[in-house]
C-alpha cells in the first residue's frame, strides 16, 4: 500500500481506538482509503494488536517465576508478577497496560523486566469490574467506565506496599503504555515522593498545573507521528522542566502512537522500539538500585 494511504489508516484506527468514533464510520472510511471492504478488514487486522503473536519471552521460560492472581496483601488488585529464578530483594516495577486490559503482551513485557533484574508486577486495572474481557472492544469499553481516581489510588497504594515488601530492596517505579503511559503520569503526580521513577510511553498527559506534585524523575518516550499525544505532551514537559523537575523526553522520528507492541505489524517500529527499551532499562537501573 501507498505510505501516504498506509499513514492514514493507522491514524484512523487510532482516532477509533481513542477518541470513541462509531464503527460504522471508522470501516466505512477504512474502506475508502483500502479500496474494499475484504481490503479494509484485511489492512485493519495489520494494524491492530494480535492476540495470535508471539511472545518474545515465551510464557514457560526456565529462568523466571511467574504468577497471576493477587499482587500484594492488602491491595486488591489482581494481576501477573515475574522474576528471575533466585532473584534477591530486586526492585519492583509495575507494569501498565494499554486501554486493551491486561493481555498476553503486557506479560510478555513483564516477563521481559524480570530477565533484566527487575520484579515486575503487572496490574489488572479492570479487576474492579470483573477484570480483563477477552474481547478487546469490550476491554477498551470498560476502561473507559473506571473511577480514574480510585484506579490512581489503588495503583499509589499497590506501589507503597511493594516498596515496604521485605522481598524487595524499598524501591518501585511504573512503566506503562498508550493508555498506561497517561496512567504513570498520574500515578507520579498522586504518589510524590512515594515513587522512585517513571516511564510513559505515547500516553496524553495531565493538565500542566499538576507538574508541580511530581517528585519522581520519568522519562517519556514519544512517537513522533502522534500528533494526539503530543497536543497534551509537549505542554506537560515544559511545565515539568518550568517547575524544575527530573524530567527526560525522547522522541522517535517516524514511529507511530504503540511503537512498542510487536503484536502490531504496522505500528511497531523494531528499531524505536530497542532504543527506548534500552532506555528505559537504563533509568530503572539508575534511579531503583
Amino acid at each position: 500500500m501507498n505510505p501516504d494511504r498506509l499513514q492514514q489508516a493507522i491514524e484512523l484506527y487510532d482516532r477509533f481506538t481513542h477518541e470513541g468514533m462509531d464503527r460504522r464510520d471508522f470501516f466505512a472510511r477504512m474502506t475508502l482509503i483500502a479500496g474494499s471492504a475484504a481490503a479494509a478488514s484485511s489492512l485493519i487486522a495489520t494494524i491492530a494488536a494480535s492476540p495470535a503473536a508471539a511472545a518474545i519471552v515465551p510464557a514457560g521460560d526456565k529462568r523466571l517465576v511467574t504468577r497471576e492472581g493477587e499482587l500484594i496483601a492488602g491491595n486488591p488488585l489482581k494481576g501477573y508478577v515475574a522474576l528471575r529464578k533466585g532473584a534477591v530483594r530486586p526492585p519492583v516495577v509495575v507494569v501498565v497496560h494499554e486501554n486493551r486490559g491486561l493481555n498476553d503482551h503486557i506479560r510478555d513485557v513483564a516477563r521481559r523486566l524480570a530477565l533484566d533484574g527487575f520484579m515486575a508486577v503487572a496490574p489488572d486495572m479492570l479487576t474492579p469490574s470483573g477484570g480483563t474481557p477477552a474481547n478487546e472492544d469490550a476491554a477498551r469499553d470498560a476502561i473507559g467506565k473506571l473511577d480514574l481516581g480510585q484506579s490512581v489510588a489503588l495503583a499509589t497504594d499497590l506501589v507503597e506496599r511493594l516498596k515496604k515488601d521485605k522481598k524487595t530492596n524499598g524501591k518501585a517505579g511504573i512503566v506503562g503504555f498508550c493508555w498506561g503511559g497517561a496512567f504513570v503520569n498520574r500515578v507520579a503526580v498522586a504518589a510524590g515522593s512515594g515513587l522512585d521513577a517513571g516511564v510513559s510511553y505515547y500516553g496524553p498527559a495531565p493538565d500542566p498545573s499538576e507538574a508541580s506534585k511530581v517528585q519522581a524523575p520519568l522519562l517519556i518516550h514519544h512517537a513522533g507521528l502522534d500528533q494526539r499525544v503530543a497536543q497534551t505532551l509537549f505542554p506537560w514537559v515544559a511545565a515539568l522542566r518550568a517547575a524544575g523537575k527530573a524530567v527526560t523526553y525522547q522522541a522517535y522520528d517516524g514511529a507511530n502512537h504503540a511503537f512498542n507492541n510487536d503484536t502490531s505489524a504496522e505500528r511497531y517500529n523494531k528499531e524505536a522500539a530497542d532504543l527506548a527499551w534500552g532506555r528505559t532499562i537504563r533509568f530503572f537501573n539508575r534511579h531503583l538500585r
